[in-house]
């Protein structure tokens, strides 16, 4: 099947080459030439692990290619999935900004020829497709096409795996052509016995918000917890791995730490809490896990402080992990670039490292010293604090970190050691609701 991919962001170029590896033939088309001219070279703007390999092999094979051109990347396609970026909106409201896609389904529409699935790809609130629809009808009467919402459910360090064994795929639809093509494009994933949903426009623009929702009040949840372990001498890591054994509530997401950030979460619950509000009902369960999240970030900075001794001023902090997450080198809303800012601003000063955020992150906190290793972030630090769990991180060599410290304040925000161990090799250890 011909299958143009509008938009070469994070979700768009995954899902492009994940569908060029199923065997059809895609376009990937940006207006960003300097994107799209990288992309021919070879070269891969964001990181993911095992993308590199798979746009090359799709790329040589000749199922994936790169265009700046709309018309030509729209007239032969079968399905044009648009996965453009839908930030906050600037005005700091909590809107999900969707002039983005707008834009790239005018200019789309125009050029469309033949019966074509419209798909709406990226993470939209509820009516944007028949908005979408709206706008094609307006801009090119004669169109024959349908429009569906496929959201996306990709982790960022694990978009690959994700793809190609999803959990569910869901389909919105009111026509049963369009719903067969999608079927048609998803066919390998039968094989797996993939769950297929299919359901209305409305619901699927929904199921997005409401998983993203209910994973960050889990998050919440669990930070809430913490804190009141904290305050009774309680260990949350044994609470979490008991409450987590009920099958009824399930593991994955009970991680007390810094707070939730990323591209998703914060964005697509503040979202969710709008659509709510535009429609006369509350949401007082999001609402509060998103003031549970501010509150812990709020709070880590505290913790910090207090460890140094009710002050950071003169204080020199090794930062491990900047990225919000492992296996990324997305800094959106990470925990670390919340919660660093503030101790500088009072006097400490700050020695980061990380596997793939140092760079974009000397972008925007050029201050901050920025370490070839962990252990040369920790050389002469009053307290090292590990904000993200990249697997480097997780076996340090506790006395060589000891040995270059001026200090010995060891603040573990993602509970990966042993607080024993920590303990033993001389340091003071501080994590998040751990006794």
């Amino acid at each position: 099947m011909n299958i143009t991919m509008i938009g070469t962001g994070y979700v768009g170029l995954v899902t492009g080459a994940c569908l060029a590896e199923f065997g059809h033939q895609v376009v990937c088309m940006d207006k960003d030439s300097a994107k799209i001219n990288f992309l021919q070279d070879g070269g891969i703007p964001i990181y993911e692990p095992g993308l590199e390999a798979l746009v090359q092999k799709n790329v040589a094979e000749g199922r994936l290619v790169f265009s700046t051109d709309m018309a030509v990347s729209v007239q032969s396609a079968q399905a044009v999935f648009v996965a453009v970026g839908t930030p906050s909106s600037r005005r700091g409201d909590g809107y999900a900004d969707l002039t983005y896609i707008y834009a790239a389904v005018r200019e789309m529409a125009v050029h469309l020829a033949g019966y074509t699935v419209v798909v709406d790809k990226s993470t939209v609130p509820v009516g944007t497709a028949r908005q979408v629809a709206r706008i094609i009808a307006e801009a090119n009467p004669a169109a024959e096409f349908d429009v569906v919402s496929n959201p996306e459910f990709l982790r960022e360090g694990a978009a690959i795996s994700d793809f190609m064994r999803p959990d569910r795929v869901v389909i919105g639809s009111e026509s049963e052509r369009a719903t067969g093509v999608m079927k048609e494009i998803y066919d390998p994933l039968y094989l797996l016995s993939t769950p297929f949903v299919t359901t209305t426009l409305e619901t699927a623009e929904l199921i997005k918000y409401a998983a993203n929702a209910f994973l960050a009040v889990k998050i919440s949840f669990i930070n809430e917890m913490a804190t009141i372990c904290e305050a009774v001498g309680a260990d949350v890591k044994d609470l979490a791995r008991a409450v987590g054994l009920d099958g009824r509530i399930g593991r994955k997401f009970l991680h007390p730490g810094p707070g939730y950030g990323g591209s998703c979460f914060p964005k697509d619950t503040l979202a969710l809490l709008r659509v709510a509000q535009e429609h006369g009902v509350a949401a007082r369960i999001v609402e509060a896990g998103v003031e549970v999240n501010a509150a812990q970030k709020a709070r880590m900075v505290k913790k910090i402080r207090d460890a140094l001794g009710g002050s950071e001023s003169g204080k020199t902090i090794a930062g491990l992990g900047l990225t919000f997450k492992p296996e990324t080198d997305d800094l959106r809303d990470s925990p670390a670039l919340t919660i660093l800012p503030p101790l500088y601003e009072k006097g400490a000063r700050l020695q980061v490292h990380d596997p793939q955020g140092m760079k974009q992150t000397a972008e925007l906190f050029p201050h901050f010293t920025y370490a070839s290793s962990p252990y040369e972030a920790c050389q002469g630090a009053d307290a090292v604090v590990l904000f993200t769990e990249w697997n480097q991180y997780r076996a340090l060599d506790l006395a060589r970190i000891k040995a270059v410290m001026k200090g010995a304040v060891f603040i573990d925000l993602r509970n990966v050691y042993d607080p024993a161990k920590v303990r033993e090799a001389g340091f003071q250890y501080v994590g998040v609701g751990r006794l």
